[in-house]
């Protein structure tokens, strides 16, 4: 199978599984440049990395200026050391955010259990009754 060298904007949203809106978007704020043939956009094989580049960062949690600079240094690089000595520092901090949002969903989840388990015991002390999960 040849690999194509144009895709349009509805290839793409179908290939990425997106709106059109959110490819505009991505125009918009400058990180994809496709060609235009009057109003339609074509773009190519670069336009669609750099599309899956975007959204692999948004997955992961990275603002739209950590993207772009992400693609920016990949444009100015001539090896990848750079752009990648960037997005390891950009995945340390996404991980080290992530990792504190857990203890913090941990403690909240410890407390609401604590909470639960005395409400439980102030209406069996009050009815007599064990009131138990459900």
């Amino acid at each position: 199978m040849q690999e194509r060298d144009t895709f349009t904007i509805s290839d793409l949203a179908s290939d990425f599984d997106i709106t059109l809106r959110t490819i505009r978007f991505y125009e918009e704020q400058g990180l994809i440049e496709p060609q235009r043939e009057g109003r339609q956009r074509i773009f190519n094989r670069r336009d669609r990395a750099r599309l899956k580049l975007i959204l692999r960062g948004k997955r992961i949690g990275l603002s739209l200026s950590e993207i772009r600079e992400i693609l920016d240094l990949y444009e100015l690089a001539r090896d990848e050391a750079s752009q990648s000595l960037k997005l390891l520092q950009l995945l340390s901090d996404r991980k080290q955010q992530l990792e504190e949002q857990r203890r913090d969903i941990d403690a909240v989840l410890s407390e609401i259990d604590m909470l639960e388990q005395h409400c439980r015991t102030v209406i069996d002390q009050m009815t007599d009754k064990p009131v138990h999960a459900g």
